[in-house]
């Protein structure tokens, strides 16, 4: 046995994905939002008991001066439908930009890009050039998808149209489709473009939603403002892979997929000034977090690191104990930042948060139903010290609904 696994060990238990299973009935999986984002349900979680309320009554059971963390990424229009000239239909699913690698870049660029893709219907494209049409301004416009190469289960598509005033950006907006999750079974309509959108979403780049930040209206925020709490943003692009389950028949078998996530010098400075009082919208905002945390544990053991060295692995947390408190941590982390003159981290992230981690950052979070076997579940169970079967049981029971589309929780330390 290595080092390394018997690390892995001490740390962390043998987790047997079967134990996060759960039956979820279909009709509870929810196919359409709400008419209004916060009168969905809220699932209060605190003092190990659990209550009932509506989403936008949540200001009251957040303690007064804490700060809210929301990932303001933006989903973007990532299905992308052509057909051969047989008619047999292809879909192209963007998961994130190769050349340029830069999201910004990728998106405002008017020439050629090139993609890491699902394809849908494999089988029947071998080969050649596939094309599209769209309708700008009047005009017409192609988009032409050629494979470059394959890698495991992804191929690199590149992109090409003949309209050099159009961008990337422009030309997805126009021809492609919401990426609905696989586990809502319609094709996506009108009112999914702002619906599966939160309403402070900015910056382009998810394949996914960050459901938990669905909910949030101007009535929520102004609740939120009138009980002293306050708010600050962070970007992580959800990718595809958050809807894989645990399929290996033990969790250290799985292999986490890498999201990437960028996080502003004011925002880190607000966040360790009000450590004790940080509460996660959505998971993707608790992965990014602890990220954090151990970014900051990197450049302590390392000053001279450079931006190419902050990359966290799905296992790193549960190799080591740093013994930095979470605020140390952090202070590191900023002043590396002070000392390389950076305004922004950008790094990418494969932690996996499972039972037998222990949260450095956050003291709370706000969050969605999720799926049986997912590993956001297995984080939920992290958080909870184990107890999620009492909460989804009591959802279940409550008539709540569930996954991308349903209800909403609260989970306070």
């Amino acid at each position: 046995m290595t080092n390394f696994v018997r690390f892995r060990i001490k740390y962390m238990p043998d987790i047997i994905p079967p134990e996060y299973y759960y039956d979820l009935p279909a009709g509870r999986i929810a196919q359409h939002p709400l008419g209004e984002r916060d009168s969905s349900r809220l699932l209060v979680y605190r003092n190990n008991s659990i209550q009932s309320s509506i989403f936008r009554c949540l200001a009251d059971f957040i303690p007064a001066g804490s700060l809210l963390v929301f990932n303001n990424t933006k989903v973007i229009r990532a299905r992308l439908i052509f057909r051969k000239a047989s008619g047999t239909r292809i879909e192209v699913f963007c998961l994130e930009p190769l050349d340029p690698s830069e999201y910004s870049v990728a998106f405002t660029t008017k020439s050629p890009v090139e993609w890491k893709c699902l394809v849908g219907n494999l089988k029947r494209w071998r080969d050649g050039v596939l094309e599209t049409s769209l309708v700008k301004d009047g005009r017409e416009i192609f988009l032409r998808a050629e494979r470059i190469s394959k890698s495991d289960e992804t191929f690199r598509i590149r992109f090409s149209w003949n309209d050099k005033d159009s961008s990337f950006g422009d030309i997805i907006e126009l021809t492609g489709h919401v990426p609905l999750p696989p586990y809502i079974s319609r094709e996506d309509e009108a009112g999914d473009a702002s619906a599966y959108q939160t309403i402070y979403a900015r910056v382009k780049g998810s394949v996914a939603a960050p459901t938990a930040g669905l909910h949030f209206t101007p009535t929520v925020f102004d609740n939120l403002k009138k009980n002293n709490i306050r708010k600050t943003e962070l970007t992580l692009h959800v990718g595809a892979g958050t809807f894989q389950p645990v399929k290996a028949g033990n969790l250290s078998e799985h292999v986490m997929h890498t999201e990437h996530f960028f996080v502003s010098r004011p925002a880190l400075e607000e966040i360790i000034e009000n450590a004790g009082k940080i509460i996660a919208v959505g998971t993707t905002s608790v992965r990014t977090l602890e990220s954090l945390y151990w970014l900051g544990v990197k450049v302590k053991n390392n000053l001279n690191a450079g931006l190419s060295y902050l990359t966290i692995g799905q296992w790193e947390p549960y190799e080591s104990e740093p013994g930095l408190k979470g605020t140390e941590a952090l202070g590191e982390l900023l002043s590396w930042m002070r000392k390389n003159n950076l305004q922004e981290i950008k790094a990418p992230t494969r932690l996996l948060i499972a039972p037998g981690y222990r949260f450095r950052v956050i003291d709370g979070m706000i969050t969605n139903f999720h799926q049986p076997g997912s590993t956001l579940l297995l984080l939920v169970s992290a958080w909870t010290n184990n107890r999620w079967k009492e909460i989804y049981d009591y959802a279940l029971a409550n008539d709540f609904r569930f996954l991308s589309y349903g209800d909403s929780s609260i989970l306070l330390k």
